[in-house]
């Protein structure tokens, strides 16, 4: 065998595939709607994680229930001030609807990735997965103390971002054409 045919790329080599784009939309969509969901939920309190008399728009917080609730890890205190705190609310439902929104549509992925990343990183950090109980002694209820949802969601953010996942049933390519993205990248 010469060199020439042991560089010559074999069929497990070719960049991309339709089922391969046809997936990583399908994990955009997920994972958007995800987003899309908490942030409906958490607005009108469609009973599921938020019932509807803690629902936003009937005078509930969005972040309240989540950070008042913190009874693990080193930043207890914290999160619980933030607690219920109208930046925290707002900034919090702005998160989950801009990132919803973008992913589902397949825009601005890449910010979408490093802000829904952050969001995670946040959540994660408040849950604190890596104790096995909570400040009362109790069992922390954590199932993986490392790579629990957050991480998982934070990771899809990333990869529908880094492979173009808006090019496939999404307006990523359209986005991506514009004068202004093409002269910032980092917007695609």
């Amino acid at each position: 065998m010469s060199v020439k045919d042991r560089t010559r790329p074999t069929h497990l080599d070719q960049t991309r595939s339709t089922l391969t784009d046809r997936s990583l939309a399908v994990l955009r969509l997920a994972t958007g709607f995800i987003f899309l969901w908490a942030f409906a939920d958490k607005l009108l309190g469609l009973g599921y994680a938020t019932p509807s008399e803690r629902a936003w728009t009937s005078g509930g917080s969005p972040t309240k229930g989540f950070l008042g609730h913190v009874d693990a890890g080193p930043f207890q205190s914290m999160f619980r001030d933030w607690a219920g705190a109208p930046w925290a609310d707002w900034l919090f439902m702005l998160g989950l609807a801009a990132i919803g929104i973008a992913v589902m549509l397949g825009v601005g992925l890449r910010v979408s990735a490093v802000a829904g990343s952050l969001m995670m990183l946040l959540m994660w950090v408040a849950e604190w997965p890596l104790a096995q109980t909570t400040s009362a002694g109790a069992p922390s209820g954590s199932t993986n103390p490392i790579v629990d949802y957050h991480v998982i969601y934070a990771i899809a953010l990333v990869v529908v971002a880094a492979a173009h996942a808006g090019h496939t049933w999404g307006l990523g390519r359209l986005w991506a054409a514009l004068p202004f993205v093409r002269a910032n990248p980092w917007l695609i």
